[in-house]
């Protein structure tokens, strides 16, 4: 288990994340990669489980529940041998709009949200930017008084071909005019469901199964209406949105190293080699234990930053635990990942096991949503107080 405490509703939750998983198992998954597809199958009966609607709040019609519980559904499909990718979008977008969105926003989405409308990509990626996010080119400017017409191109924006919104990042006044670079950004909740005119798409091929795209906005006119939040303060909201995903991606890679290590221990049990269990042999055993050992200590602190946040306790504080937890359960799961293949030796290699198809997955988080470096640069400068390095 990921999380320390769980009340009834929660636990019956998880039930219903486990029994899902045994329908859509690791050969599902495996199947889906193998293939490049899209899993809307699995979407489609995740939505319609009431599992999508777990963030939003009571009074919408969802469940009302906190990031923890989001993070530990997203764990429970990774170490059933899913994929979450295709999920975290959703919750992580959805925290978005339940901390910052309007009135207006609240009552013309959250229904559909709740009958399994998908919040499912982030539009704030550009080619010439990186991580840089300060420093986008796409540019909002107001048509009238009731809409907005938005310009530019964006890369790596996940699932959008299957989404039913997109949340765009987007200048309301250009990097060279603000005083403060973080000042003039601007949040828009787009309505892919009325219409994808004026938005062209690529896809991205990739590592693995990850239905990633490169965009480009032509004269989107948006409601004005659907700014979320206040205008030119949306990089405020997007901490927000990027603290909640770094927690995610620590559940998910926790999610993925506990899957390596059973699958190493399975096999490291059941492997006979010169007569005895490999298991037996220190050689295989102490990597496989003090990957264990690593995993239970990052749970612990993962823990603790869960509570911060849910608690909306200081945001530079959150921030840390937020960065720690995702760059330690990457590490932890890319160790691990690589010991189950030695583990499994040759066999290891071979696509049937999954080992090789979960390593892709877990070699994503490496270098996004925020690279292991950069995350490092932020421990030294906003923690150890270190001069900056860029």
């Amino acid at each position: 288990m990921l999380a320390r405490v769980q009340d009834e509703e929660e636990k019956l939750i998880l039930s219903t994340v486990n029994e899902l998983m045994k329908k859509y198992d690791e050969r599902y998954w495996l199947d889906k990669d193998l293939k490049r597809e899209f899993p809307l199958d699995f979407l489609q009966e995740f939505s319609e489980l009431g599992l999508g609607s777990v963030l939003i709040p009571k009074e919408n019609g969802g469940a009302g529940k906190g990031l923890r519980l989001a993070c530990e559904i997203l764990y429970h499909v990774n170490v059933n041998g899913g994929n979450s990718y295709f999920i975290h979008g959703h919750y992580y977008n959805t925290t978005l709009l339940v901390k910052h969105a309007g009135k207006l926003i609240r009552e013309k989405y959250f229904e559909g949200i709740v009958k399994g409308a998908k919040v499912l990509s982030l539009a704030l990626t550009e080619p010439d930017v990186g991580s840089d996010s300060t420093r986008i080119k796409t540019l909002a400017r107001k048509k009238d008084d009731r809409t907005y017409v938005i310009n530019g191109h964006k890369i790596f924006i996940s699932r959008l071909k299957y989404s039913d919104f997109m949340i765009v990042v987007a200048r309301t006044i250009p990097y060279d005019v603000v005083e403060r670079k973080t000042d003039g950004i601007t949040l828009f909740l787009v309505d892919l469901r009325v219409s994808r005119d004026n938005i062209d798409m690529k896809e991205i091929k990739t590592m693995s199964n990850t239905s990633a795209f490169e965009v480009f906005l032509n004269n989107l006119e948006v409601p004005a209406e659907n700014v979320i939040g206040e205008v030119n303060r949306g990089f405020y909201y997007l901490l927000d949105l990027l603290n909640a995903e770094r927690f995610m991606i620590a559940s998910e890679m926790i999610g993925n190293a506990e899957w390596f290590i059973n699958k190493a221990v399975e096999y490291a049990r059941n492997r006979v080699v010169f007569g005895k269990p490999i298991g037996s042999y220190q050689g295989v055993q102490f990597p496989i234990a003090k990957v264990y050992a690593e995993l239970e200590a990052v749970k612990s602190y993962f823990n603790d930053g869960i509570e911060h946040f849910d608690k909306d306790k200081d945001s530079k504080l959150i921030g840390s635990y937020a960065n720690i937890s995702k760059y330690l359960a990457t590490e932890i799961a890319w160790e691990a990942g690589n010991i189950a293949m030695d583990t499994y030796g040759g066999y290891g290699y071979a696509v049937d096991t999954g080992i090789e198809r979960k390593l892709r997955e877990t070699r994503l988080y490496k270098v996004a949503p925020v690279s292991q470096n950069l995350v490092l640069s932020y421990i030294a400068n906003h923690i150890l107080n270190l001069p900056k390095s860029y």
